[in-house]
């Protein structure tokens, strides 16, 4: 996915095949194998990300706030990336029952999926500022759901306190435990295992032996793989991250770059559904 003036910095590449090779067979086969339909959107999506960023780039240079107005149709028909956008939605909305990292009707026509970090600034940003408006104005009306993933990029503590989310999953509090590291910026030793158990407290994560076992167990570690595994094959780079139906947005963007995005996406929905 493109870069934006806010997102967090972009993280190293994923290793290449070339440089995997080596890797014993018993790790090879620890990890969780990406599928072939994730796989093969990297290119479309490059070339999504790269028509997306042309426009933003007109916007700019047109008006000078860098926000993006409402399309020129409201057709979706018109719009020629569309299939790429319905691929790339059908590829990565999981869309399960009970998924513990995820908001709104398994049925909403709308699903917003979000790749991040919890030591990146702007993650948190988004938690704060347009988190809540979204979950107010679409996901309690049945329009959006929200599905989280976890994309670690900043290292072990990333990689812990994502485990750490995960585990307080399992025992219903993802988005209270989500919430509470978001609530101000954390990063290195705020992270450190006893500080993501007080957090988990805080959360009402009530047993917190069970949610340390979690956080390091096998399953939270191959929970997290695909997660990543998930957002490196789309090509997403930085965080955080956004797939809106299928459209991508990069960084914090302001909350009417997410109300066009789910509009058009909805749009999209009906239109489909009529056939």
């Amino acid at each position: 996915m493109s870069s934006s003036s806010s997102k967090a910095k972009t993280p190293p590449k994923a290793p290449s095949k070339a440089s995997s090779k080596g890797k014993s067979k018993t790790k090879a086969k620890a990890s969780v194998p990406l599928p072939r339909r994730i796989a093969a959107l990297g290119a479309i999506l490059a070339l999504v990300v790269a028509v997306v960023a042309v426009g933003m780039a007109m916007g700019k240079s047109g008006s000078g706030s860098g926000k993006r107005g409402p399309s020129a149709s409201g057709d979706p028909s018109a719009d020629p990336m569309q299939g790429a956008y319905e691929r790339a939605e059908q590829a990565t909305s999981r869309r399960k029952d009970g998924d513990p990292l995820a908001l709104g009707r398994k049925d909403a026509p709308v699903v917003l999926v979000e790749y991040a970090d919890y030591q990146c600034s702007y993650c948190g940003k988004f938690t704060r500022d347009s988190q809540p408006e979204l979950i107010k104005k679409y996901v309690d009306q049945g329009v959006l759901r929200i599905e989280f993933r976890n994309f670690p990029i900043f290292g072990k503590d990333s990689e812990r306190a994502a485990r750490a989310s995960w585990a307080a999953g399992q025992q219903g509090k993802f988005w209270q435990f989500h919430d509470e590291v978001y609530a101000k910026l954390r990063k290195g030793d705020a992270l450190a295992e006893d500080k993501l158990a007080e957090l988990a407290g805080k959360a009402g994560v009530t047993d917190i032996d069970r949610f340390r076992s979690d956080l390091n167990g096998s399953a939270s570690e191959e929970a997290v793989k695909k997660d990543q595994e998930e957002g490196y094959g789309l090509g997403v780079s930085s965080t955080p991250s956004f797939l809106v139906g299928g459209r991508p947005i990069a960084g914090a963007q302001p909350m009417a770059a997410f109300d066009e995005a789910i509009a058009q996406a909805r749009a999209a929905a009906a239109k489909k559904s009529e056939k």
